[in-house]
């Protein structure tokens, strides 16, 4: 610790990630871009405002400053002097008539963008490097403006970053998008107009003459460091901007630092966070840790910043690592060299021999780095100094540039630019200085076979899950302590359980320690099963099995199982690929996830959304106002989905037969937004009414929606139809898309969105109308056949043996014989189509599924409702809700002394020895969900969840593991608890109450406390996520239960506290101080 005597006042001027001067609390400024989507600053914040108010309040003072003296103080704007021991100056910039640099400047691009005269027209973006394409992006995401240019000096966009060639790549991508790029264009003048408000930005003047019109220009050419307080304080500044710092990030002042975009170290600033959290975690050290307690130690000094970073512009991944720009100062250092002469100032005949090959940089033998070019113009694909490079097709715009030490032992830096799979490994043997244990050369050798990474060449303490800070270590320890289900892997670390995009890497390395650890590596669905999903979906067909019993019996490892959470909605997807059988049909009824169950995609707070089918997004004036009239009366959250129709959310489940009653009248079917099956195809309007359309992508569109609704498959299906190659509808990020030739459609495949984007595949050209249909029957029908479980297309097609070039021989020239099978196959499918929301407005016993209680007609929510933009929505979770355990000891009475109480009766729960079925009930304020299992018996639980505090625990699917424990799936993020004792089977963090329940004379009775005691433990109203929530339990405040330990004893959470103050008075702190903000 630091010594008592060595305490000192530190000034930092400036709040935020790397010391942001402005009216906003410190936020995160990599995720600004996302700022035009959600709005809220909320969901930028480091801290939120609680965290400021439970800070001593003489720890904050102005948000601007007037200067510093050599007495060492700071007179703040509001005339504050403040005297200081020490002092870090602070910045970043502001410049132009827009910037993209803060929340601020955003909020004012998005207000004017909005008014009269301006909604509607073009904004220029000046600067096409990293900055200036996520600023285009932002520009062309917004409502208010309908074209985006871009003005850039060079001949192609990141012209910092990539090559010419590379450059039009990335260029083509830009202007696919509808994006204008000028080049090599200078702006010599800006034209405004004068208004009665005053001069109003009207357009661009080039150094040729040129002139564009437009109503807003923004400027992203760099950084220009705020210096202005230092300068007033006469600290010394450098002449290209910037503090002028050393190593150690002292000014010229004593006992002042400068850290962040402001300081100027060696010459250069910095206008990325990494640098800026580097330089603060050095000072922090120096400042605090070299002279302690335990004795003294030598400060740390700066060296060269990591400047590693990952972006995404204009819809393309771009990442950076290690010393990227090397090769580019190689360059210039030779330009700059001295030839060699004969002492006389003239160069010899053997010189000039010599030199009559010009080589470039890395063709030279005595330089310190060599780069590798790979260009490959049959698949348009182009790497340079490129390694680990996936081959693609002409539509993929992707490059690597690796650069590497002239012995090939090290990987010094790069960039890459469309895959940026490989960031994290790359990042890693950059940082480690790791000797590479191949040639360069096999880096691109290894590209081409396209093999998952295993992550073999991670060291151990890798970072390989950021939302839970999971090394790679963690996993290979789970592995060597006999660990040998992902899913268990899962519960113990904790990897892939944040937002999934890791689980690719995660799952390879799994597989790779099982095989080092001699144990077996399976592909098989679950432990019930020891196939593969398409080795099942091929025996089901054969063997011609239509329920999950018969196939349990038929060929799962235990005949008497009951499943589980994954291989339940798997048989049931392929049940319904193969047959189409209803999905509430009551042998298929318990094996559907909850969303398929109800036929609605269950939202966070427990309410369900409906989702009418909207074909192409084509809709009658009769139906806006049928939906809107729906809407109304059931007082539902209406949106516009991506996929062209309109989303209502907040729907109660005992009104979704109500709603579709009146929808169906209204001429709507199922949507199908619930299922793993064909969501949408997307058109634009094509030769309907655009002047540039050459095809009727609507009606094709239509069609084609029409065709595959309700086709159920591994995962979702989304589609689009474009009528020219302007691609308005985003055909090529679809499972399948068409754009119209002057010939016929070009098609292609295996492409999505989602947290692992993926370009489309150009599958062929130039078909003919009457042919289109057929490939995409073919196409769709042998990916149900083949994919994995919950397998995207994209991901099918990059593990698909032989690629795209042997999908083609089979699909279409028929090399294998089965093209017609699988046309007749997709025949018989969609020719039983039935909306299945009809059938079940027309059934009054599927209706009887859909109430809330059994034994009630009461309504209870969950979630306390607000009022956001004029609709209602749920209030917010917090980031994290704390583990909670409720055990037997919460309640004061014994289970001695507890007694039977009648709740539902037999009929309630419609039990089977197929399958399982269950009903939640209503005791007071309680919520309880009863299940039958068949074989085992009844079983009881609290009806709510407490990882998210969601009252669904009826909707789970009820499964049986390998040591023959029963238990429920919770149905939003799948907390498996164990249906006898509450036990949470992957996650230690939980466990709830469960009950005795027994069979009595047509009844179903519940041994239970008094209603009033269980309610102090389990009441809704008690746990309610209300608006105030989050707010306490980010802060630190908790639950407001008792939570019970491993031993059984009793831990008040809240200290003593008073609990109503946590929640009531969450804003004000709880009687703390709070700031004046």
């Amino acid at each position: 610790m630091v010594a008592p005597h060595a305490r000192k006042t530190v000034v930092v001027a400036g709040l935020g990630m790397v010391g942001i001067e402005e009216t906003h609390l410190a936020y995160n400024r990599v995720a600004l871009t996302d700022y035009f989507q959600h709005r809220s600053v909320d969901k930028l914040y480091l801290n939120g405002p609680e965290w400021y108010q439970a800070q001593s309040p003489e720890h904050f003072a102005s948000k601007s400053h007037q200067s510093m003296t050599a007495a060492h103080t700071i007179t703040t704007s509001k005339n504050q002097l403040i005297k200081y021991d020490l002092a870090s100056a602070r910045a970043t910039s502001t410049a132009g008539v827009f910037v993209y640099r803060n929340l601020s400047d955003l909020d004012r691009l998005i207000s004017y963008s909005e008014k009269d005269g301006i909604s509607g027209g073009r904004a220029c973006v000046i600067g096409g490097g990293l900055l200036g394409l996520e600023a285009a992006k932002a520009a062309y995401d917004l409502p208010g403006i309908k074209d985006v240019a871009i003005i850039n000096r060079k001949s192609f966009p990141l012209s910092r970053q990539i090559d010419a060639e590379a450059g039009e790549l990335v260029l083509q991508r830009i202007e696919a998008l509808g994006v204008k790029v000028f080049t090599n264009c200078v702006v010599k003048d800006i034209i405004t107009t004068t208004t009665t408000e005053g001069e109003v930005f009207s357009g661009l003047e080039f150094t040729d003459g040129t002139i564009i019109e437009a109503q807003i220009v923004i400027f992203a050419v760099g950084i220009a460091p705020r210096e202005d307080l230092a300068r007033a304080s006469g600290i010394a500044c450098h002449e290209k901007g910037g503090i002028i710092v050393n190593d150690d990030l002292k000014t010229s002042a004593e006992d002042v630092f400068a850290i962040g975009e402001c300081a100027s170290w060696r010459g250069q600033t910095y206008g990325l966070i990494g640098p800026g959290v580097e330089m603060a975690d050095i000072l922090s050290f120096n400042l605090t840790q070299t002279e302690t307690t335990t004795g003294t130690f030598k400060p740390r000094k700066m060296n060269d910043p990591d400047l590693s970073t990952k972006l995404k512009l204009m819809g393309v991944d771009v990442a950076s690592f290690g010393d990227f720009f090397a090769h580019e100062r190689m360059k210039e250092r030779l330009k700059t060299t001295p030839k060699a002469t004969n002492g006389s100032g003239v160069i010899t005949v053997a010189q000039a021999r010599h030199g009559r090959k010009h080589r470039s940089p890395e063709e030279r033998p005595d330089e310190p780095i060599k780069c590798l070019t790979y260009k490959d113009p049959f698949a348009s694909v182009y790497k340079k100094w490129a390694s680990d490079f996936r081959v693609l097709d002409s539509i993929s715009y992707l490059l690597s540039r690796y650069i590497f030490s002239a012995d090939g032992k090290y990987l010094l830096g790069g960039i890459m630019i469309g895959d940026v799979r490989d960031y994290v490994k790359l990042v890693a043997i950059v940082k480690k200085k790791k000797t590479l244990e191949v040639p360069p050369s096999e880096f691109i050798v290894a590209s081409a076979n396209d093999k998952d990474d295993d992550g073999a060449d991670l060291d151990d303490d890798t970072q390989v899950c950021s939302c839970h800070n999971v090394i790679k270590g963690a996993i290979v320890k789970a592995v060597a302590g006999g660990c040998s289900l992902l899913g268990d892997l899962k519960a113990k670390t904790k990897a892939g359980t944040g937002c999934g995009g890791c689980m690719p890497l995660v799952t390879n390395i799994f597989k790779a320690e099982l095989t080092k650890a001699g144990m077996e590596v399976s592909n098989s669905i679950c432990p019930h099963f020891s196939m593969s999903r398409v080795d099942l979906f091929n025996v089901i067909k054969i063997k011609r099995l239509k329920d999950f019993n018969s196939i349990m019996k038929a060929i799962g490892v235990s005949e008497t199982s009951i499943g589980c959470e994954t291989c339940k909605p798997a048989v049931a997807s392929i049940l319904s690929s193969l047959y189409n059988d209803h999905v509430m049909t009551p042998a298929h009824h318990q094996n559907q996830d909850t969303n398929d169950r109800y036929l609605a995609n269950i939202q966070r707070n427990g309410t369900f959304s409906v989702i009418p089918r909207i074909s192409a997004g084509e809709i009658t004036p009769e139906g806006l106002i049928a939906i809107g009239q729906v809407a109304k009366k059931y007082g539902l959250y209406t949106k516009i989905t991506g996929g062209q129709r309109i989303d209502m959310f907040g729907a109660q489940k005992q009104d979704l037969p109500s709603i579709w009653a009146e929808l169906v009248e209204a001429g709507f079917q199922s949507g199908h937004a619930y299922g793993k099956a064909l969501r949408t195809v997307k058109s634009c309007v094509g030769t309907t009414w655009c002047r540039y359309g050459v095809g009727d992508s609507v009606g094709l569109a239509v069609q084609l929606e029409e065709r595959y609704k309700s086709v159920r498959a591994p995962h979702k299906l989304k589609g689009g139809v474009s009528g020219c190659v302007r691609e308005c509808a985003e055909a090529q990020s679809k499972d399948f898309g068409l754009i119209a030739t002057d010939k016929g459609w070009n098609l292609f495949v295996a492409g999505n969105g989602g947290a692992s984007p993926k370009h489309a595949t150009l599958f062929a050209t130039d078909v003919p109308p009457s042919r289109v249909v057929r490939l995409i029957d073919r196409y769709i029908m042998f990916y149900i056949r083949t994919a994995d479980k919950l397998q995207r297309t994209a991901r099918w097609m990059e593990s698909f043996e032989g690629g795209i070039e042997r999908l083609k021989k089979i699909l279409i020239d028929d090399e294998l014989g089965i093209c017609k099978d699988l046309e007749n196959e997709m025949d018989a499918l969609v020719g039983t189509y039935a909306c299945e929301w009809t059938e079940v407005v027309n059934n009054p016993e599927r209706q009887k599924q859909f109430r809330q209680f059994v034994n009630t007609d009461e309504r209870i929510v969950g979630v306390e409702n607000i009022v956001q933009r004029k609709q209602q929505r749920p209030a917010d979770w917090p980031k994290a809700f704390p583990g909670v355990k409720i055990g037997d000891r919460s309640i004061h009475h014994s289970r001695d002394e507890w007694t039977w109480r009648p709740l539902a009766k037999v009929s309630d729960l419609t039990p089977s020895d197929a399958y399982a079925t269950s009903a939640a009930v209503k005791y007071g304020d309680s919520q309880l969900a009863i299940f039958h299992v068949p074989r085992k018996g009844y079983y009881a639980t609290q009806q709510m969840c407490p990882h998210k505090r969601a009252f669904v625990l009826d909707h789970g699917l009820v499964g049986d593991d390998s040591k023959g424990n029963v238990y429920v799936s919770c149905p939003l993020h799948k907390r498996n608890f164990k249906l006898d004792d509450g036990e949470c089977l992957n996650d230690s963090d939980f466990a709830i109450l469960a009950f005795e329940v027994k069979e009595e004379d047509g009844f179903l009775l519940i041994k239970l406390p008094e209603s009033d005691e269980l309610d102090g433990t389990i009441g809704t109203s008690k746990w309610m996520v209300r608006n105030a929530t989050a707010e306490a339990i980010n802060r630190g405040a908790g639950a407001q239960i008792e939570i019970v330990g491993p031993d059984g004893r009793v831990a008040n959470e809240l200290s003593n506290q008073d609990s109503s103050c946590a929640v009531e008075n969450a804003g004000a702190g709880c009687g703390n101080t709070a700031l004046d903000w």
